[in-house]
């Protein structure tokens, strides 16, 4: 199924109405690092903001996840 990268914090949202997948993920890696670049911030504060405490994913999670954004940054 091809989904596109969204544009905006909705569209983002809207992505759980969908089945989990591995190209729903990285579309919504592309749409938040989009999204957080057209707000003006930059990497180091995505990243600060993905290594937060958080009571979903664990520290080892956060690094990988952490790690995937930089490459879609890089990409995008």
């Amino acid at each position: 199924m091809n989904y596109p990268i969204p544009q905006t914090a909705e569209d983002i949202i809207a992505l759980k109405a969908y089945p989990v997948s591995e190209e729903l993920i990285a579309r919504a890696i592309a749409g938040v690092v989009k999204l957080t670049k057209s707000q003006g911030q930059t990497l180091d504060d995505l990243t600060a903001q993905t290594l937060a405490e958080d009571p979903i994913l664990d520290r080892v999670q956060r690094r990988w996840l952490s790690d995937l954004i930089k490459q879609a940054w890089q990409s995008l």
